[in-house]
C-alpha cells in the first residue's frame, strides 16, 4: 500500500542513514495520494476554494428549525423549509402542514403569483436538483437533471420564468433563466458569462461568481449579487436585463458573505436585504432599489437573514438565530413590530412515532453525548430544538448522505417516520461507540437506554490526562448563533476538557470579539473550561494560536491583506509571537500543511513555520487539525531532526456554530499530562509547552522509553544501547499501524489485538545516536464515526542525547534553508511594504533563521 511506512530493518541506533531518511520521505510524500474509499467533500462538483465557507454559509443545510421561507400569493401563509422538508403555515395558526417528506432534503421554496406552484431545492443523489411541487394535485416533478448544484429558484411575477443559480457550467456559480409552465422548465439559459479576474483573491475563486437572483418587479430585469472587481466578500449588487449577454451595472457594494439575498418591495422601489455593515451579526437593511444610501430596520447581537417582503407590502418575513437554533420571524414595515411564526403542532405526509433515549453514565445518571439517527426513510432525525450538524465530507460507497448528529443531554424526545431507526451514540474517546436499532410505531412511543462503556488505559494516581482543543470558533458566521454554555455544553457532550475559542476575524468582521477575555469564561465548570483567545489570521506567513493572552486582543489580527492598510508583509509571525509572549501567552502554529512542502518547485513558499522554530518562536504546533496530519507530521519530523524540541498539540478548528462544519469541537484534541488535582489552565498549558502530550481524533496512546515520559530527555552512555520502551494503545475504531518512530524512521511496528483496538507493549530499542523517539497510530482509510480523513495519533518526543553529542540532519538542514530561500525572494519582491524598514527587519529575521539551519547542515564528527 502506498500509505504504509514500512518496517526497516535499524542501523547502529535505530536510526536509519540519509540515503534511507530521503526514501522514507518520499514514502511519506506519497501518504497524501487518494485511497480507496476516502473521504470526499460534499457536493464535490463545486469548483470553489474553502468549500467550509460557501457550504455552510450559501448552500441550504439541514436544521430542525426554518431555514428559508417564502410567502404564498395572499400573504396570509408562509412556506417554507424546516428539518428537510417543506411545509406551510397560515400566520394566525399554530400549526405546519408538511408539503414533502423526501427521498432528499428539500429547501429554498419559492410560490407562484397564482398560487398553485412552488419551486424548491432538492438534496438528494450527491446533487441539488430544482422540483416544482403542483399544489392542486400535490405531485412533485424534477425541473433540473445532471447532476449539478441548482440553488436560490425565484419565479418571476408573472409565473412565466424561474431564475436560479447552478454550478451546471465549470463548476462555478453562475445565473441562469428558463420558461416555466405547467410545473416544467424549458428553454434553459445561462444569463451570466464565466469571467476570470486578476484581483489576488484567497478565500474566493478566481472566477467572478453571480448569486441569489431576484426579479424586478416588472419582470425584466434580474438584479444579484457578484463580486466583480472585488477581492474580498461575496460582492455587491448588480442589475441587468434578465437576457442572456446583457450589460450588469453595479448599483451598491458593501462586503457580503454569502447571506446578503436581497429582495424588492411590492412597489418594486426598495430593497431589503441582511448586512453586517459596521457589526458582527446580520440584520435586514434596507435601499432604494436603483442603487443608494442603506439603513438597518432590525438591530440586535444575532443574525436576521433570508428576507422575504410580502406580496401586500406590510410585512418581511426572515430567519433568525437569537435563540440559538434557526427561527422564522415576520417583521411589519410599518412600525417594526416582530412576531415569530410558531409551530406547536405539525401534521405528516406519513405515518410517525416518537422516540425517547436516555443516555446513562456508569453512575447510572444520564450523561451528554452525540447522537446520530437515521429513519426508516434514510434521512437523518434530531428532536425539534436541537441543533442539527452535518459532516462535511464521507465516504459514498459507505452512505448516500453524510452523517449528521446532535448533542444530547442525556435525554431526548423526537418524531421518527414509523419503521425502523437506527441510533449510535458515543461521547469522545474515553467511551466505546454504542449502536442501537430501534422499532418506531405509528402513534406510539418507543424508550431506548444506553449505557456508555468507559475504555481504560493505564492510570497514574499522581496525574491525569486532561483533554483539550486549543483551536475553536465559537461563532463564525454559520447558521446558529452560539453562546459561551451552549459551548460548554457542546464540549461536555464531548467530553472535551478544556476549549481554547480563537476570536478571528471574518474578513471586515471579528464575531466574537465581545467574548475576548483573559481569564476563563464564567461559563466554565468544574470539568469543563471555556478561554476565549485569538488566532492571528496571516495566511501569507500561516496562522498563529495566541493562547491566554493576558493584557490585549492583537490588533487587526493580520497582515499581507492586499488592497487593504494591512497590505504590508509586516509583522511577521515572530514580530506577532514576541508581542504575544510579552503578555504571557504560548504560542502555536495551526493546521498547518495539506500536502508536504516541496522547496524545489513550490514557488510561493512563504510559511514561515521553520523561521519562527529556529528563532525559538514557538511553543507548539498543530499536528492534528485542519489539515494533513501526515504531512504536517513529516515537516515536524525534519524539524526535530534539526535538534529542535517541539511538542505536538491538536485542534479541530470547529466552527461550532456551523450546521455543517468540520468537527465536531475536539475532533481533533490534545491530550496534556498534569498533576492530580483541580482543572487549571495555567498548567496545563506549562505541561503542553513541556510536550507532555498526545494528539489524537480517536485513539488513545501511552509511549515510556528508557523510564522517561513524553517531553523528558533520556541520557544514554556512548555505545550501542538496548533501550526499555512501554507503549499502549485503545481505540473507538480498528487502527491499521501501531509504530514508535525514532529519528522520522519507523523503529518498530507493534502488534494490536484481533480487533485492532488495544495493544500493551513491552519491548527495547536499539540507541546509539542522540535522537527522539515517539508513538504513533494511524489508519489507512477513514474508520466512522471519526469524522476526519482517517484515524491518527501521535505522542510528543522522547528526547535522547547519547553522550551528550548533538542531534544533527544535513539533509533536513538543507530542505529549510531552500525553504527559506524562497522566503527571501518572495519578500524581495513584495511591493507591499509600507517602509523600507518593515522590509529590511523582515529580510534580516529570514537571513538570520537561515543561518541557524545553515550551521545545522554541519556534520557532527565523532
Amino acid at each position: 500500500m502506498l500509505d504504509i511506512i514500512p518496517a526497516v530493518a535499524s542501523s547502529p541506533g535505530g536510526i536509519l542513514p540519509n540515503q534511507t531518511r530521503s526514501r522514507f520521505l518520499l514514502v511519506l510524500l506519497l501518504t497524501s495520494l487518494p485511497l480507496l474509499a476516502q473521504r470526499e467533500p460534499v457536493l464535490k462538483q463545486i469548483d470553489l476554494p474553502h468549500s467550509y465557507y460557501y457550504r455552510e454559509m450559501y448552500l441550504p443545510q439541514l436544521t430542525t428549525g426554518p431555514s428559508s421561507a417564502a410567502w404564498t400569493a395572499d400573504s396570509r401563509s408562509l412556506v417554507y423549509s424546516m428539518a428537510g422538508s417543506l411545509w406551510a403555515e397560515r400566520l394566525e395558526n399554530i400549526s405546519a402542514q408538511q408539503l414533502t417528506d423526501g427521498p432528499g432534503y428539500d429547501y429554498q421554496p419559492d410560490c407562484s403569483s397564482d398560487g398553485r406552484w412552488i419551486v424548491y431545492a432538492s438534496y438528494q443523489k450527491d446533487a441539488i436538483e430544482l422540483w416544482s411541487l403542483d399544489l392542486q394535485t400535490k405531485k412533485a416533478r424534477q425541473l433540473t437533471s445532471g447532476g449539478a448544484v441548482n440553488v436560490e429558484p425565484r419565479l418571476s411575477p408573472d409565473g412565466k420564468r424561474l431564475a436560479f443559480v447552478s454550478t451546471l457550467y465549470k463548476g462555478h456559480f453562475h445565473i441562469f433563466v428558463a420558461n416555466f409552465s405547467g410545473g416544467e422548465l424549458r428553454n434553459v439559459q445561462r444569463l451570466t458569462g464565466e469571467t476570470p479576474s486578476n484581483l489576488p483573491r484567497y478565500y474566493y475563486s478566481q472566477f467572478d461568481h453571480e448569486i441569489s437572483p431576484v426579479w424586478s418587479r416588472d419582470g425584466n430585469e434580474i438584479l444579484f449579487v457578484s463580486n466583480r472587481g472585488h477581492i474580498y466578500g461575496t460582492g455587491g449588487f448588480w442589475r441587468m436585463k434578465a437576457q442572456p449577454g446583457a450589460e450588469a451595472h453595479e448599483i451598491h457594494y458593501e462586503e457580503t458573505a454569502w447571506k446578503a439575498r436581497p429582495d424588492f418591495s411590492p412597489d418594486g422601489k426598495r430593497l431589503v436585504y441582511a448586512s453586517y455593515l459596521g457589526q458582527q451579526w446580520h440584520q435586514l437593511w434596507v435601499m432604494p432599489s436603483q442603487g443608494g444610501d442603506a439603513f438597518p430596520l432590525s438591530y440586535g447581537d444575532f443574525d436576521n437573514v433570508g428576507p422575504r417582503w410580502s406580496p401586500d407590502g406590510k410585512r418581511i418575513a426572515f430567519i433568525s438565530n437569537r435563540g440559538g437554533n434557526t427561527s422564522l420571524w415576520t417583521q411589519e414595515v410599518l412600525g417594526g413590530a416582530q412576531a415569530q411564526v410558531i409551530v406547536k403542532e405539525r401534521h405528516y405526509l406519513k405515518p410517525t412515532g416518537q422516540l425517547s433515549i436516555t443516555v446513562l453514565a456508569a453512575n447510572g445518571r444520564p450523561s451528554p453525548a452525540r447522537i446520530f439517527i437515521t429513519g426508516e426513510d434514510g434521512r437523518a432525525y434530531a428532536p425539534d430544538d436541537a441543533w442539527m450538524h452535518a459532516d462535511d465530507n464521507f465516504v459514498r460507497s459507505e452512505r448516500p448522505f453524510e452523517a449528521h448528529y446532535f448533542h444530547s443531554t442525556g435525554n431526548s424526545e423526537l418524531t421518527l417516520p414509523a419503521g425502523t431507526a437506527e441510533v449510535e451514540v458515543m461521547k469522545g474517546f474515553e467511551y466505546g461507540v454504542e449502536k442501537k436499532r430501534v422499532l418506531i410505531t405509528p402513534g406510539r412511543r418507543s424508550n431506548l437506554t444506553i449505557y456508555l462503556k468507559p475504555i481504560s488505559l493505564p492510570k497514574d494516581s499522581h496525574s491525569q490526562w486532561v483533554s483539550g482543543d486549543v483551536h475553536v470558533h465559537m461563532n463564525y458566521g454559520g447558521a446558529y448563533r452560539n453562546t459561551p454554555k451552549h459551548l460548554v455544553e457542546q464540549a461536555t457532550a464531548e467530553n472535551l476538557s478544556i476549549v481554547e475559542d480563537l476570536v478571528v476575524n471574518k474578513e471586515q468582521r471579528i464575531p466574537d470579539i465581545a467574548y475576548f477575555s483573559t481569564k476563563p469564561d464564567p461559563a466554565s465548570t468544574g470539568t469543563n473550561l471555556l478561554l476565549h483567545s485569538q488566532e492571528y489570521h496571516t495566511s501569507y506567513w500561516g496562522h498563529l494560536g495566541l493562547l491566554n493572552l493576558t493584557r490585549n486582543f492583537l490588533i487587526p489580527g493580520y497582515a499581507a491583506y492586499p488592497d487593504t492598510a494591512a497590505a504590508s508583509l509586516f509583522p511577521p509571525n515572530a514580530v506577532v509571537a514576541d508581542l504575544a509572549h510579552e503578555q504571557q501567552a504560548v504560542v502555536g502554529y495551526v493546521h498547518p500543511y495539506d500536502s508536504i512542502p516541496d522547496p524545489a518547485k513550490d514557488e510561493s513558499l512563504t510559511h514561515e513555520l521553520p523561521v519562527d522554530v529556529a528563532l525559538g518562536k514557538v511553543d507548539y504546533i498543530e499536528v492534528m487539525g485542519f489539515s494533513d496530519h501526515k504531512s504536517t507530521a513529516a515537516v515536524w519530523y525534519r524539524l526535530l531532526n534539526c535538534g529542535f524540541r517541539l511538542p505536538t498539540a491538536a485542534g479541530t478548528d470547529a466552527m461550532a456554530n456551523f450546521a455543517s462544519l468540520r468537527g465536531p469541537v475536539g475532533l481533533n484534541r490534545v491530550y496534556v499530562n498534569v498533576p492530580a488535582g483541580p482543572l487549571d489552565i495555567r498548567t496545563w498549558l506549562v505541561s503542553l509547552k513541556q510536550g507532555r502530550t498526545f494528539a489524537t481524533n480517536g485513539p488513545l496512546l501511552r509511549f515510556t522509553l528508557g523510564g522517561r515520559k513524553l517531553g523528558d530527555e533520556l541520557q544514554l552512555p556512548a555505545g550501542d544501547n538496548k533501550v526499555k520502551f512501554t507503549a499502549s494503545l485503545r481505540s473507538i475504531v480498528p487502527i491499521d499501524h501501531l509504530q514508535v518512530i525514532c529519528n522520522g524512521q519507523v523503529a518498530r511496528d507493534l502488534k494490536l489485538n484481533a480487533d485492532r483496538v488495544i495493544a500493551d507493549v513491552e519491548d527495547t530499542i536499539p540507541i546509539s545516536r542522540s535522537g527522539w523517539c515517539l508513538l504513533r497510530a494511524w489508519s489507512e482509510k477513514p474508520e466512522h464515526p471519526v469524522l476526519d480523513s482517517y484515524p491518527y495519533a501521535t505522542t510528543s518526543p522522547i528526547y535522547v542525547s547519547v553522550a551528550g553529542s548533538p542531534l544533527r540532519s544535513v539533509e533536513d538542514a538543507a530542505y529549510f534553508v531552500a525553504w527559506i530561500d524562497r522566503m527571501i525572494d518572495a519578500a524581495n519582491s513584495n511591493k507591499d511594504w509600507n517602509t523600507e524598514a518593515e522590509k529590511k527587519a523582515v529580510l534580516s529575521l529570514l537571513s538570520y533563521a537561515r543561518s541557524i539551519y545553515e550551521r545545522t547542515k554541519e556534520p557532527v564528527h565523532a
